[in-house]
Parts: structure tokens; C-alpha cells; sequence
């Protein structure tokens, strides 16, 4: 993968073009201008048909699907021999996209940043914010991305990120959830899931979101894996309050827990605008600490908060003043 060439008069540039979820009108500006001022474009065929009406008359090389170091090695040699190029992914570059590739090639090179060859990473939206579009708000509280190919991550990794994010509650993003090959990978993260979560969790797919075929599935945890799952769909699966209501998924930020919805969002009781949660650090500890003093062991605790027990110990350990400042803070809720 050694492309030192011997430099030109003139340096080309990388730019690693994210072209969002695969309509133009998603696209944003500077990825459109990256791709007209290009001179060679390079990328997954199925990506290199998404753009054809914005490369006409430019260098196109066209790769397959597990060819990403090879698409990176070839716009590395197209750079140094002084052309502009577009290295395209579908969402975001950065995300599960030619980023990571591409900065492997060039630092196995010998490239640095200060390097004739610029390289400039151009965002697109990735296919959980897309597909979160489409289908309401479920990515509203906290939420991660899990890949289930296994071309390249060993199973027993998958599964142990699977287990995590399931337990700690997670609004969860699958990426790559199933292939004409890959087809149990879906199932086994259906079974970790069900250790943590009800059956009927809401489940979300979404299929070549914003392409000619887009499709659109509501389903919940105990149906999901019967749903039919390609390499182009995306699997959004809910936490502990995920709903589905009038067609849209969505998932509370939490405004509940503070302010009485039902009353005008007046303030609960024991709760302070613009302050923590008395269930929150603050008052967890007091609670945590008040527990211990009456009785209950440090295995308890731990059993009763999901936690580890030398998390618990050290937490019981460390010194701690009560909140005395009055200021608010910022916007948060």
C-alpha cells in the first residue's frame, strides 16, 4: 500500500465526502462543491450511482464494496499526482465511512498532516440521523451505533457491546444488520437485547431512507428479526420509554421526571428548575449514603443500582460536600 510518488509541481487533496443519506436534496453545499471542483471521484459503485448527475466528465473509479483500502490507496495516488479528489461514503465519512481508511493508507504513507497532499473531511448526516427523520424523535435521550458486520470486528466484541448498551438502556442504531450471508447476526442481537429489555420495545426499520425505495417498518423487539432487514437498512431499537404513537417513534428527553406535565410543566415537588435531579449525582449520593448508614452493604447497594460494587465502595470513600452554589445552570433541563 506504498503510494509515494514522486511530487508534482502541484499537491492534489483528498476530500472525504460524506453525501449524506443518498438524495441530493439531503446533500449539503460544500459536498456538492467538493465533488464539482474534483478531478477524479472514487467509490462504492452503488455511492458512484447516487452522484451521477454531478460527475459528469470527471475521472470516475469505481470499487467494490469490501475494496476500501484500495479506494483509499488509489485517491492517495491521484493526490499526489496532483489532482483534486472526491472520496465518497454514504452518510458520513466518519461514520462507519472512508475517514478511518483513508488517514490507515496515508499514515502507512509516511503522510502527515503537514504533507503536500491536503486531506479535508466534508460531514454528511449519517443514516441514524436520517432515519431518525423519518420515522419521529428517537434519538432524543442518550443513544449509541452498533455495527453487526463481523468482516472485520471478532462476534464475541458485537456481543459484548450489544449486552452493554442493552443493559445500560440505550436507544440503540444498528448499523449492518443483516446480508445475504450475515443473516444470523440480527437474531443473536435480538437475544441479547431480550435479556434487558420488554418484548414489546419499539423497533424502528428503515430501508434505502430517501432513495427511490425507501421503506418503513414499525415493529417491537420479539418481531424484529422476522422484519425484512437488508445491508440497506438501518435498525433503531428504543429504551425503557420509547414510544410509538400516530405513526411517529419517540423517545423523552426526561421532562417528566422534573416538571408535571399534566399542570402546565409546573416544577414536581422537591425538583428546582434549572438545577440537577434530586434523584440526580447529587442526591443519588445523599440517598447512596444515608442506605449504607442504615444497614445495607456495599453487595446491595450494587445489586440494587446495577453497579459495580467498587464503584459503590469508592463512591462511599470519597469526600463529599453538599451543593451550595445558587446558579443556574446554563439551558439545561
Amino acid at each position: 500500500m506504498n503510494a509515494q510518488l514522486e511530487q508534482p509541481a502541484v499537491a492534489g487533496k483528498i476530500m472525504l465526502v460524506g453525501i449524506g443519506p443518498g438524495s441530493v436534496d439531503h446533500m449539503t453545499q460544500r459536498a456538492r462543491d467538493a465533488i464539482a471542483e474534483a478531478d477524479v471521484v472514487i467509490g462504492y459503485v452503488t455511492y458512484i450511482k447516487l452522484v451521477a448527475d454531478l460527475i459528469e466528465g470527471k475521472e470516475i473509479i469505481r470499487k467494490s464494496m469490501t475494496e476500501e483500502l484500495d479506494r483509499a490507496v488509489s485517491a492517495l495516488e491521484a493526490a499526489r499526482a496532483g489532482k483534486k479528489v472526491a472520496l465518497i461514503s454514504s452518510g458520513d465519512a466518519g461514520v462507519y465511512g472512508m475517514a478511518g481508511p483513508t488517514y490507515e493508507v496515508l499514515f502507512q504513507s509516511g503522510w502527515t498532516p503537514e504533507d503536500p497532499v491536503q486531506v479535508e473531511i466534508i460531514p454528511g448526516a449519517s443514516a441514524l440521523n436520517s432515519c431518525a427523520a423519518l420515522v419521529g424523535a428517537p434519538l432524543t435521550h442518550d443513544f449509541c451505533a452498533i455495527s453487526l458486520s463481523d468482516l472485520l470486528t471478532p462476534w464475541p466484541t458485537i456481543a459484548r457491546r450489544l449486552d452493554a448498551v442493552a443493559m445500560a438502556d440505550f436507544v440503540v442504531a444498528l448499523y449492518n444488520p443483516k446480508s445475504g450471508r450475515r443473516t444470523r447476526q440480527i437474531v443473536e442481537a435480538q437475544r441479547l437485547f431480550l435479556r434487558h429489555r420488554r418484548a414489546d420495545t419499539p423497533v424502528a426499520i428503515v430501508k434505502s431512507a430517501y432513495r427511490r425505495r425507501e421503506n418503513i417498518v414499525f415493529t417491537t423487539l420479539d418481531s424484529m428479526a422476522d422484519a425484512d432487514i437488508g445491508m440497506l437498512s438501518t435498525v433503531l431499537i428504543g429504551n425503557s420509554n420509547t414510544f410509538v404513537r400516530n405513526g411517529l417513534m419517540v423517545t423523552p428527553r426526561g421532562y417528566a421526571n422534573k416538571y408535571d406535565m399534566q399542570e402546565g410543566g409546573a416544577t414536581r415537588e422537591g425538583e428546582r428548575a434549572g438545577r440537577s435531579l434530586s434523584t440526580g449525582l447529587l442526591g443519588w449520593l445523599d440517598t447512596l449514603r444515608a442506605e449504607h448508614e442504615a444497614g445495607a452493604s456495599i453487595e446491595e447497594l450494587a445489586a440494587q443500582y446495577r453497579l459495580p460494587a467498587d464503584y459503590i465502595r469508592s463512591t462511599l470513600d470519597e469526600p463529599w460536600e453538599a451543593e451550595t452554589s445558587t446558579e443556574a445552570e446554563g439551558s439545561e433541563a
